[in-house]
């Protein structure tokens, strides 16, 4: 069989896929000539080439409309990427539960419901490829994001139980992604300028930080023929990991963080 990552003439669907990683994921998927529709709450700017849809991959309601309306232009759904998701820092008893509630309904219950109305289509209409952003907050401590590392660490549990329901039509595997270079970064590791930026890439292996078009890559070839025998798979992306300091230097970095919000308090008084 010929190597191929060509995607001509399948339908992908990237949550969340306008923007940072989830634009990465679009731009690699539509550059492997898959059909590409994003989708976010919100009507941004698609990227090249691709469509954007508003729906709220919280609301049952939505998204069913969304992948239906999908199946409708399209004729069909292959792929499906789990890409929205997030959670900002904050120590969990200082964030309250309501706030850690909707952490874990974006990054776990969210994921799920689309990929039972994905899964529904994907049952007609030939199979399908279902692939989720997960973490390695979800495999290591998540210190001041521990609601978020607990729903990704459910989502990596849920792919496994999914894989053994719906094969063989429908694969569907995860992706733990580490530190990976976007707009949030300096915020959510509390980094502050180039030099510190340089310091947490010194924790990795690989001597980078992740970049968007790393997570498409692999993407990429977990939605191809290629990948056709994986599924339950929770797949490291992280550049060889965390060095053992990792902690203690975003540890360091968060607390630097709060010294300066406390001074520009003061400075405000």
């Amino acid at each position: 069989m010929p190597i191929s990552l060509n995607l001509t003439e399948r339908v992908a669907l990237v949550t969340g896929g306008a923007k940072g990683v989830g634009a990465g994921i679009t731009r690699r998927l539509l550059d492997a000539g898959a059909t590409v529709i994003t989708c976010g709450r919100r009507e941004v700017d698609p990227v090249k080439g691709s469509t954007h849809r508003t729906c709220d991959v919280r609301d049952p309601e939505s998204v069913k409309a969304l992948i239906d309306g999908i199946v409708a232009e399209h004729g069909r759904l292959d792929i499906l990427v789990n890409n929205a998701g997030g959670s900002p820092w904050g120590l969990a008893s200082e964030m309250g539960f309501a706030r850690q509630a909707k952490i874990i309904e974006l990054n776990l219950t969210s994921p799920m419901l689309v990929s039972l109305e994905a899964n529904r289509v994907m049952q007609q209409h030939g199979g399908g490829s279902i692939i989720s952003i997960s973490s390695v907050s979800g495999v290591r401590l998540s210190p001041g994001t521990s609601a978020y590392g607990a729903a990704k660490a459910g989502l990596d549990h849920l792919t496994r139980s999914l894989a053994v329901e719906w094969g063989p039509k429908v694969r569907i595997n995860t992706i733990d992604l580490g530190m990976t270079r976007t707009h949030g970064l300096e915020e959510f590791y509390g980094a502050d300028g180039a030099a510190e930026l340089e310091r947490l890439e010194g924790t990795v292996p690989l001597a980078r930080l992740t970049d968007p078009t790393d997570v498409g890559d692999l993407v990429t070839f977990l939605a191809s023929p290629l990948a056709k025998h994986i599924s339950g798979a929770c797949i490291e992306l992280h550049g060889g990991g965390e060095a053992g300091d990792f902690l203690n230097e975003q540890r360091r970095l968060n607390e630097q963080r709060r010294l300066n919000e406390q001074r520009k308090k003061e400075n405000n008084l």
